[in-house]
């Protein structure tokens, strides 16, 4: 008798109560942590670099994009992306079309120090993303290394806050050529180099953020 209830206990709920389960989710009003509190985010003239990181369509672009605008509703966009074919350009439009107003628009495919730099006032900073950066600086056979670690050593001299965008691309199975091992190994070592150098790190999962630093455990 003891087993049955121990399995009754552990049965998957039939149809109608995942039905009923799943209707009380949808009415669960969602908390954003951008929205409801910006302000424990970005302090007044606070020095600030919050690093984003994220699966493929993990909502990280459009998380990030709220906490730029938070502060004041304005924000400078930093684009690395080069529109080399039509999809990235459609790709690029969608971007654009959801930012809507408030935005003023930099590229820097290769030069993401310098516009940081040149871009640095009151207004924080989108830089979107790290791993298409890491991708011109790779095909254009830059020192990809020294330019993360200057990247690293440009972020606590911006006098504006700075978010960035990257991507996790290790979580999944390891390639099959050796070009994508190494772009792999090299956008780890660049996430893991940023973060360090960044004030907050947080992980994007379907659309709602997880702070990842900083936290309460010291290893």
């Amino acid at each position: 008798a003891v087993q049955d209830a121990r399995l009754s206990h552990r049965r998957m709920p039939d149809k109608d109560q995942f039905r009923s389960l799943f209707a009380h989710a949808l009415t669960v009003p969602r908390i954003s942590t951008f929205h409801s509190a910006p302000n424990l985010l970005f302090h007044g003239a606070m020095k600030k670099s919050i690093l984003i990181t994220g699966g493929a369509r993990s909502g990280k672009s459009a998380l990030a994009e709220r906490l730029a605008l938070s502060r004041t509703g304005r924000a400078v966009y930093i684009a690395t992306a080069e529109a080399r074919d039509d999809e990235m350009r459609d790709r690029i439009a969608q971007h654009r079309a959801r930012r809507g107003e408030g935005w003023t628009d930099h590229e820097a495919p290769l030069d993401l120090v310098g516009t940081l730099d040149a871009t640095d006032g009151d207004a924080p900073r989108l830089v979107d993303c790290l791993t298409l950066w890491l991708t011109n600086l790779m095909l254009s056979g830059a020192d990809w290394r020294m330019a993360g670690m200057a990247l690293a050593e440009a972020l606590p001299r911006q006098a504006a806050p700075v978010v960035l965008v990257t991507n996790e691309v290790g979580s999944g199975i390891v390639p099959d050529n050796r070009l994508a091992r190494e772009f792999r190994d090299a956008a780890g070592w660049l996430n893991q180099t940023i973060a360090t150098a960044c004030d907050e790190v947080y992980l994007s999962v379907a659309g709602c953020p997880l702070k990842v630093k900083p936290d309460d455990v010291t290893l």
